[in-house]
């Protein structure tokens, strides 16, 4: 029986990865390691109640991610269709990654809650390692929220 994959702590190495965008385009983060800190987080559902609040949460403070250096990815199982309508719908300025299988989502170990994948968000910082991370499945908000206090915080 296979092993389930380590879920990734501070101090751990981000996974290497490639996926396809809202706009069809591919997007490998050897290409942004080093040039920015990298804000990804995991959601269940384009365009469900909790999910939209901390997308747009994210989109709120984009300008302040942005301006401390911060790159911002949201990652789910959904189709590069329904990412590009959830970023229209709601305009999202950041990217939002398709990962049919959940491959990166099982690379990151993170754990689905009842019958929905986990919400959780990392830092990855510009030595590539996790810098912070953050789960809590009802409480979209916060990791926006979270994830901006550290990032302004951070030297790396």
């Amino acid at each position: 029986m296979a092993q389930s994959k380590k879920h990734l702590a501070v101090g751990d190495a981000v996974p290497v990865f490639s996926l396809t965008d809202q706009d069809g385009k591919a997007f490998n983060i050897k290409d942004h390691i080093g040039k920015h800190k990298l804000v990804i987080f995991f959601y269940p559902k384009d365009q469900s109640m909790v999910c939209t609040k901390e997308a747009c949460q994210f989109r709120d403070s984009f300008k302040e991610f942005t301006d401390a250096g911060a790159k911002v990815i949201g990652i789910n199982s959904g189709t590069v269709a329904s990412h590009k309508a959830f970023a229209e719908a709601d305009k999202l300025p950041y990217t939002l990654l398709s990962d049919p299988d959940n491959k990166v989502l099982n690379m990151f170990g993170v754990k689905s809650k009842m019958f929905m994948t986990g919400r959780e968000t990392f830092v990855i910082g510009l030595d590539g390692k996790i810098a912070y991370q953050h789960a809590a499945m009802m409480e979209g908000k916060a990791h926006s929220d979270n994830a901006l206090q550290f990032v302004k915080g951070s030297k790396n």
